[in-house]
């Protein structure tokens, strides 16, 4: 099959199709997203090399559990042992054993075909369409937030710092919560849509907030430098949430957290259910964050073309022709 494979060089490779081990399926892949982490892996986050990507909507079409075949899925990219401590009280995302799809030890969605334990996969209702389907995982990871603090009130002050495709959907989730939120970014365009959807939105480069104004603080640039802008924002006894993974160090004066409390809160993977209600609701919009879609052959010229200032989000079809 045809795969995006990372080995310090992307490249676009012919290798070997997997072969679903017991208990899992193997999943024709219809749509993957590339994502800021994917980018980040290029650049040596998590020393991975194989094939990338871990988001993604296909079909199954290899199963021991033959109730699987011809459903349309979504898969949860953690991979956990299922024995450990940790998996047995509920965190199998936190496994020490655990493989990540594309981002550590296994191989990723940004091929023609992928194998997943049936554990971690979930069916596509018939109302949420495969270009929505694709943003379960980053919709999921918006909205761990909500699984973490609780609960939201109107009078939760929240700056979302970051108007790229998490920073965005963290937004719609949490003003799904009620919560008010402030959309803090760069690009006027983005911001515009962010407003469209009742956002309140804060270009960084024409206004500069108030220092301790936030009850919290969702950390989602991408950079290492977004860290020290979360906490000048946040209240004391406040929260600064986590969202980027970068390949840098991010350094910050401590005792910022110290003399006002603040908690640093780490957040990552969320409830792939929760995700799949939220879009099948309509509660989060996705379908206006695509800018392309490129066939797999075409995914070297796809990662450029994310350097594009007016792009959101590009997806890649194994199933497309190149043009």
């Amino acid at each position: 099959m045809k795969a995006l494979y990372f080995d310090g060089q992307l490249a676009l490779r012919e290798v070997d199709a997997p072969r679903p081990g017991p208990g899992e399926a193997l999943i024709r892949v219809t749509l993957a997203g590339i994502c800021g982490t994917d980018r980040e892996i290029l650049k040596g986050y998590s020393s991975f090399r194989g094939i990338l990507g871990h988001e993604f909507v296909g079909k199954v079409v290899e199963c021991e559990e033959k109730k699987w075949v011809g459903k349309r899925v979504v898969g949860e990219i953690n991979v956990s042992c299922g024995e450990c401590d940790l998996c047995l009280w509920g965190l199998g995302r936190h496994c020490p054993k655990r493989t990540v799809m594309g981002i550590v030890n296994r191989d990723g969605a940004f091929a023609e075909f992928v194998a997943l334990p049936v554990v971690n996969l979930h069916e596509v209702p018939a109302s949420v369409p495969d270009e929505a389907a694709v943003f379960v995982e980053p919709v999921a990871a918006a909205a761990e937030i909500v699984e973490q603090i609780k609960p939201f009130t109107p009078a939760t002050r929240v700056a979302v710092l970051g108007d790229g495709r998490l920073g965005i959907l963290v937004g719609q989730v949490l003003r799904h919560v009620k919560a008010r939120v402030t959309l803090v970014g760069k690009h006027g365009w983005k911001l515009a849509l962010a407003r469209s959807w009742g956002m309140r939105v804060v270009n960084r480069g024409d206004d500069k907030l108030e220092p301790a104004s936030f009850n919290m603080v969702v950390e989602a640039t991408g950079s290492p430098a977004g860290l020290e802008e979360a906490l000048r924002l946040a209240a004391p006894r406040g929260t600064v949430v986590m969202k980027s993974t970068f390949g840098d160090k991010a350094q910050f004066d401590t005792s910022k957290l110290v003399v006002d409390e603040i908690t640093l809160l780490g957040s990552r993977c969320g409830n792939f259910a929760t995700a799949l209600g939220l879009l099948s609701a309509g509660h989060v919009k996705v379908l206006p964050m695509i800018t392309k879609t490129f066939p797999l052959e075409d995914g070297l010229a796809a990662f450029r073309f994310l350097d594009d200032p007016h792009c959101m989000k590009v997806l890649l079809a194994p199933g497309a022709k190149a043009e």
